[in-house]
C-alpha cells in the first residue's frame, strides 16, 4: 500500500495520518485497486477503506464526507455509515478514534493538527472550494474546539500540477475577479486563451496567508503518476466511463 506523510506531522504520538495511493486494494478495471468511493462494488470500497483504517490506527472508524466543491465545514463527534456523510468539504474533530478522510483524484486534499489542543481537520480544496475559503473556515472551526492557527500545522497532499492543469480564459477571471493578485497561479498555457493552474501553489498561499506558518507540500502530480494516483482530468482526457478516488485521512489517537 502506497502511503505517503508529511514531514511536519510524522513523529507526533497524538496522532496519524497518510495521503492513499491507489494501490493495496481490491478493487479491478478502473478502480484499481484501493479505490475508495465511487460507482465500484461496495464491498470492494468497504475492503478498501477497512485497510486504510487499519494502517491509520487499531479501531480507527473512517468517515467521509459528501463532498460537493463547496466551502461547508462541518465538526464531527460521531461517526456515520458508508455513502451517509453530510455535504461538505472540510470536518475537524477533537475526538479520538475518528479518522477524518478526503476523497481526491486530482484536487488537494489538506490535513490539518493542533497537538496541544488535540484538534484535527481535512480539507477537500479543489479550485472551488479554495477559491471560495473552505481552508479558512476548516481553521476557524478547530479554533472554536481551542485550536490556535500559530500552532497549527497542515500538509497539502499529491494533487495535479500546474504543468498538467490547462484552463481557460473564464477559468482565470473567476480568480482576477475575487483578487488580482491570484494571477500570479497562472502561467501562460500551449494553446491561444488558455493557462496553467497552480492547484498547488493557490493552496498553499491560502494556508499561509490564513496565518498558518507550519505548511507542507506533497508536490506530486496525480496527472502524471497513472501507477499511483487516480486522476479525474486523466480519465476524462482518455474519455474513461469513470476513474477511481484515494483518500487522504488523519487520526486523533485514543
Amino acid at each position: 500500500m502506497s502511503t505517503l506523510r508529511a514531514p511536519n506531522l510524522v513523529g507526533i504520538e497524538a496522532i496519524q495520518h497518510g495521503f492513499f495511493g491507489r494501490t493495496g486494494g481490491v478493487s479491478k478495471g478502473l478502480y484499481a485497486s484501493l479505490n475508495c468511493a465511487g460507482n465500484d462494488a461496495r464491498e470492494n470500497i468497504e475492503e478498501n477503506r477497512r485497510r486504510v483504517a487499519e494502517v491509520l490506527g487499531s479501531g480507527a472508524q473512517l468517515v467521509t464526507l459528501s463532498q460537493v466543491h463547496g466551502s461547508r465545514t462541518i465538526t464531527v463527534t460521531a461517526t456515520w455509515p458508508l455513502g451517509r456523510g453530510p455535504e461538505a468539504d472540510s470536518m475537524v474533530t477533537a475526538t479520538p478514534g475518528i479518522a477524518l478522510g478526503i476523497l481526491a483524484a486530482d484536487c488537494t486534499p489538506v490535513l490539518f493538527a493542533d497537538v496541544e489542543a488535540h484538534v484535527v481537520g481535512a480539507a477537500h480544496a479543489g479550485w472551488k472550494g479554495a477559491l471560495a475559503g473552505v481552508i479558512e473556515n476548516t481553521i476557524r472551526a478547530m479554533e472554536a474546539l481551542g485550536a490556535k492557527r500559530s500552532r497549527i500545522a497542515a500538509a497539502a497532499g499529491p494533487c495535479i500540477s500546474q504543468a498538467s492543469y490547462e484552463v481557460s480564459a473564464s477559468f482565470r477571471d473567476q480568480f482576477l475577479r475575487a483578487d488580482r493578485s491570484t494571477d500570479s497561479f497562472f502561467a501562460l498555457g500551449r494553446r491561444p486563451d488558455h493557462f496553467q493552474f497552480d492547484l498547488d501553489g493557490f493552496v498553499a498561499g491560502r494556508l499561509r496567508e490564513a496565518g498558518l506558518a507550519n505548511v507542507w507540500q506533497a508536490r506530486t502530480c496525480t496527472y502524471q503518476r497513472e501507477s499511483d494516483y487516480f486522476s479525474y482530468r486523466r480519465a476524462t482526457h482518455r474519455g474513461e466511463t469513470d476513474y477511481g478516488r484515494q483518500v487522504s485521512a488523519i487520526l486523533l489517537c485514543k
